[in-house]
């Protein structure tokens, strides 16, 4: 197996893109992972300057292949092999869904009352139906 004949999934996961193989093949077989404009399978082969992008949603990451590996890494050794190429907006929208999610509490304030919990699905329209 030469250093180009790399499958997409190996090389996620080979990049801590995913945490197993399986997740990088079941991302792929649920079209999250795109090259060229087009959704890939898991046995799609890489090369180096491939632009991929990457829907783990809300936020769709964009990378740039730099060199191609097969064998998993240290995260600190993953910037010598991808580029990060994601915009700022893209990191905002996964923030903005996190704060809507949970909203701010005093710490050591303890579990909301009955009350308290009624305030706050008033104020972020939490109806129960």
């Amino acid at each position: 197996m030469t250093s180009a004949d790399v499958r997409i999934d190996k090389f996620l996961w080979a990049v801590r893109i995913y945490k197993t193989r399986t997740l990088a093949a079941e991302a792929c077989d649920k079209g999250r992972v795109i090259i060229d404009g087009n959704s890939v399978k898991s046995s799609r082969h890489i090369k180096t300057g491939d632009i991929l992008l990457i829907s783990k949603p809300p936020v769709i990451h964009t990378f740039k292949i730099l060199k191609v590996l097969s064998t998993r890494l240290s995260a600190e050794l993953v910037k010598q092999y991808i580029e990060e190429l994601t915009s700022a907006e893209e990191f905002l929208k996964a923030e903005n869904l996190r704060l809507q999610k949970n909203p701010a509490r005093d710490r050591g304030a303890g579990r909301p009352t009955k009350r308290d919990r009624r305030k706050m699905d008033d104020a972020f329209g939490n109806e129960l139906i």
